[in-house]
């Protein structure tokens, strides 16, 4: 039993509501555990730019974003649902890729109804296929895992396509053919959250950047999600963004530095290395590198 997945199931079963804030890589996953976070999601669209440094649009490759999500699992004890994208290919491709993300370590995948090759789900242009190929694609998710507590969430794009009715239809569709959470995209109304909740399923609500407001992703107020039932919210964009703010700071800072030669001392927006050293686990690496290679042998080898 994959022990990430069934940490993720027992927060679905016993907590009201989870935040799942959106993670890239190991300093993000990292600082959203010791902040206390009990899960968190990655972000597809920003495993795409700092990965390969290409915009969210289907370019990213299989292996590499479960090879990714590997070494991000392993780095934390929080369950971590992954995003795979459409499942690259047709329902025979989602079983393999479902396979290789359970053996991953993660929790589960979200697996969406845009067409391919993708797009960010904030982008216009987007298409979704046909209703029976994401419910084939869901039916092949859940034959494809070897764990009944690895989730499959089933997203659909629908509202931006298909209007809310479409959505609506399809997210309970989805829900027949097994799906354990629904993640609508763009969702945009308190009425379009009710009529979501129909389905049956957890929903998962994607907030965006969850402290700064965009149009496509209005910043629900977290008493309302919570009284319409809203079982998680995940903050995709978040960190992205806020690593972005902060390395835009450091580096024109850096620029003053080096025009005037003088150096400047900022601690108010560097962490130290200590810091750094802590959230890595440098501290029990020494540990295990004193009881492994500098303790004396236990034996008497002459």
């Amino acid at each position: 039993m994959g022990l990430q997945a069934q940490k993720f199931r027992d927060l679905l079963k016993n907590e009201p509501f989870i935040v799942s804030p959106g993670v890239f890589d190991g300093y993000s996953i990292r600082l959203a555990e010791a902040a206390g976070y009990k899960a968190a999601s990655t972000t597809g669209a920003a495993v795409s730019n700092v990965l390969i440094g290409m915009p969210d649009s289907g370019v990213l490759g299989l292996s590499e974003n479960v090879n990714h999500c590997r070494h991000m699992a392993r780095a934390v004890s929080i369950p971590m649902t992954a995003d795979a994208d459409t499942g690259y290919g047709n329902p025979m491709n989602v079983h393999y890729t479902v396979q290789m993300f359970e053996e991953a370590g993660v929790a589960g995948v979200n697996i969406e109804d845009q067409v391919s090759p993708k797009r960010c789900g904030h982008m216009p242009g987007k298409a979704v296929v046909p209703i029976g190929e994401m419910v084939r694609k869901i039916e092949a998710a859940c034959l494809a895992r070897k764990d009944d507590a690895f989730a499959i969430i089933a997203r659909t794009d629908a509202i931006a396509v298909e209007g809310i009715e479409g959505a609506v239809k399809r997210a309970k569709a989805y829900a027949k053919a097994g799906a354990d959470m629904l993640f609508p995209d763009a969702v945009a109304t308190e009425d379009q959250i009710k009529q979501l909740m129909e389905c049956g399923i957890p929903l998962t609500i994607n907030m965006g950047f969850g402290i700064r407001s965009r149009p496509t992703t209005p910043l629900f107020p977290i008493k309302l999600l919570k009284a319409l039932g809203v079982k998680r919210i995940s903050l995709p964009r978040m960190l992205p963004a806020a690593s972005v703010h902060a390395m835009q700071q450091a580096l024109e800072l850096f620029r003053q530095v080096v025009e005037t030669g003088e150096p400047i001392d900022r601690p108010d927006l560097l962490v130290g290395i200590e810091d750094i050293m802590k959230l890595m686990g440098y501290e029990q690496m020494r540990a295990l590198e004193e009881r492994l290679v500098h303790k004396p042998l236990a034996i008497d080898i002459e």
